[in-house]
C-alpha cells in the first residue's frame, strides 16, 4: 500500500497540465532512498513527450518532487520544446533533469528535429527544452556529425 501511495504522489507532481503515465513490466520503490525503479519495456508518456527504455530510475527529493530520471538500455524518445519544436531520437542512456528542463543523451546518440532536416549524431548530446538549445560532443575517435538542409536561392539568369 505504501508503494501505491508513493507512486501516486510521484505522478501527482507532474499533473500540472498533463498526465504522466509510466508503464513497465516491474516496479520497485524505496521511499527512504527517494527512488523508484521501473524495468522491462518501460514507456513514459506526458503529453507529446515519450520515453522508452529497458530501465528507468526516478529520484525524488524530500518534498516528493522528481529531481532526476535516468533511462538506460535502448532509449528512444520524442520531446517538444516550449517553442513547439519537436525532436525524436535514440541513445543508450538518457538523463532528464526536470528542474533545468534538460535532457542529456549518451552513447550512440541520434537526435533529429522534426519538420526541418536537422540531425545531430554524437556520443553526448544535451537538449534544453526551455530555451531550445542543443550541445553535442563526439566520442574519442568519432566526431560529432551535424546534418542539415542548406537551401540556396536560385536567381533568374539575366537575359
Amino acid at each position: 500500500m505504501r508503494y501505491i501511495i508513493f507512486f501516486t504522489i510521484l505522478i501527482q507532481t507532474f499533473l500540472n497540465a498533463e498526465e504522466l503515465q509510466i508503464k513497465a513490466n516491474s516496479f520497485y520503490a524505496d521511499e527512504k532512498a527517494g527512488l523508484s525503479v521501473f524495468e522491462g519495456s518501460v514507456n513514459i508518456l506526458k503529453g507529446y513527450d515519450e520515453l522508452n527504455a529497458s530501465k528507468v530510475t526516478v529520484y525524488i527529493d524530500k518534498e516528493k518532487t522528481p529531481t532526476k530520471f535516468i533511462a538506460e538500455g535502448d532509449v528512444s524518445f520524442k520531446v517538444k520544446t516550449k517553442d513547439d519544436v519537436k525532436y525524436e531520437g535514440i541513445a543508450q542512456k538518457a538523463i532528464y533533469l526536470p528542474g533545468k528542463k534538460e535532457y542529456n543523451f549518451y552513447k550512440n546518440v541520434h537526435l533529429k528535429q522534426l519538420g526541418d532536416k536537422k540531425e545531430i549524431q554524437g556520443d553526448e548530446v544535451v537538449l534544453n527544452i526551455s530555451d531550445n538549445k542543443a550541445y553535442a560532443k563526439g566520442a574519442e575517435k568519432e566526431p560529432v556529425i551535424m546534418i542539415f538542409e542548406f537551401k540556396e536561392e536560385k536567381k533568374e539568369e539575366e537575359k
